[in-house]
Formats: structure tokens, sequence, C-alpha cells
């Protein structure tokens, strides 16, 4: 990367930051126990809803064990406000099952080992790490950090992983876990996924996306739009010629 290129970078995180000062994450949690499990349960669905139904889950299931020996069927019925609530269920008694026989219970402070935790990804792991053990350097590739990273020109990558190794090339260790924050929050309010607010957006003269994909969006849906049908009237028609007598 190019001194300038990092100068770019440094200024996009700084600028976010004065936009977002209260970004954090999305998930409500007081324990790694708790954020793993919202974690988890955010697959598919909004935080905001994930933070409405936590609460009362949190309150019921205390401890790994506690989701580890708790009847299937009874947590498809706690976890069904969640949406796909048998595969979350499934997982979620997976891997607390998984946390009691490996780790007495603990959520493990490593990568390798959540990784190594049935239905706990590089996301979710990352996730964990960044935000309930206070790790700074992580970078969680969720969909906003995805979909901005590409737009910014920080990866030309698809690929989840190959990503956050593009984001952790870029990002100092320091403000990874932050970045990602500045990131989901502006994802979520002006550089949204559709038509993205770019004459809102304070790092427009930053972003090489900047109008080219709001302009597509409104292209794009301008195009879905149903034409009006042709009015089609009486055909008359043209007089010819006056015709000379004889």
């Amino acid at each position: 990367m190019s001194p300038a290129e990092r100068r770019r970078t440094l200024e996009v995180l700084d600028r976010l930051e004065r936009a977002y000062p209260d970004a954090r994450c999305a998930l409500d949690f007081d324990t790694p126990l708790q954020l793993l499990i919202a974690t988890i349960l955010a697959a598919q669905a909004q935080d905001k809803h994930i933070n409405t139904v936590t609460p009362g889950l949190f309150a019921k299931y205390r401890t790994a064990a506690d989701w580890a020996e708790a009847p299937l069927d009874q947590l498809e019925v706690d976890l069904k406000p969640t949406g796909f609530f048998r595969n979350k269920a499934k997982a979620v008694k997976a891997t607390c099952q998984a946390l009691v026989e490996r780790h007495g219970g603990a959520v493990p402070e490593d990568l390798d080992a959540l990784v190594a935790l049935p239905g706990v990804g590089r996301k979710t792991a990352n996730v964990v790490l960044g935000n309930a053990f206070g790790h700074p350097d992580r970078v969680a590739t969720d969909t906003h950090v995805l979909r901005l990273s590409a737009r910014l020109g920080f990866t030309e990558e698809t690929d989840a992983a190959k990503v956050e190794a593009d984001l952790e090339a870029r990002w100092p260790a320091p403000r990874r876990t932050r970045a990602c924050h500045l990131l989901q929050f502006h994802g979520r309010q002006v550089c949204v996924a559709r038509r993205p607010r770019c004459d809102a957006c304070p790092v427009n003269d930053l972003c090489p996306s900047a109008f080219r994909v709001e302009a597509e969006a409104k292209d794009e849906a301008a195009a879905r739009r149903p034409r009006p049908a042709k009015k089609v009237g009486k055909k008359t028609k043209k007089a010819g010629p006056a015709r000379r007598g004889r």
C-alpha cells in the first residue's frame, strides 16, 4: 500500500470516528457467552430484533450447561422469534455442549479454539474476541464491513477471509475492532445497500464509489418501474389529394 493510500485510509477512519463517536457492538451482552449466543442468533436476522429476544433467553439460560442440557424441542420454542429457529437451536446446543466438554463451560479467549466450536466461524469468533474480550485488532467481516470495504476501495476481494486479510494489512492493529463498528454504523445509516446516500456521506470525496453506486441504484430502480401503456386511439385516414372533376 502506497503512503498516499495509507493516508487516505486513516483519513476515512478519522472522519467516520468524528461522525459516529458512539459506534459500538450492535448486540447487547454482559458476558462472552451471551455475545457468542447472540451472534449465532443474529444470523439472517437484524441485531436490534435479536436484542429484544435475548434478555428473556439470558435470564432463563445463564450458563453454557443450561443451554447444553436444554431439550432441543424446548430450545426451538424459545428461539422461534429469532427466525430459522431449528438450525439455530441445534447450533447453540452443539456449541454449548462443546464449551462444557472442552473448556469447562467457559468461552475460550483464543481464535483457533473458538472456530473449532460447532457453528462458530471466523466472523463470530472475531466479534467475541474484539468485543467481549476487548481485543482491538479483530476484523469481523459482517455484511456491512464487506460492502463498505469494497465501496471504499479497501479491498477487491469478495471472499470474507481474504477481505479480512486485506483489512488487517490496511488498518492499524489498535483500530481494527473500532473500524468495524464505524463501518457498521455508516452502513446502517448512510452507505446502505440499495440506495446509498452519498450526498450525506462524510467521506464522499475520499470514496472511489461515491455517487456512482447511488446513480446505478437509481438507474436500476427506474428500469424496474413498469412503463405506462401506450394509449391506442382510433386511426384516422389522411385526406388524399382532391380529385379533379372531369
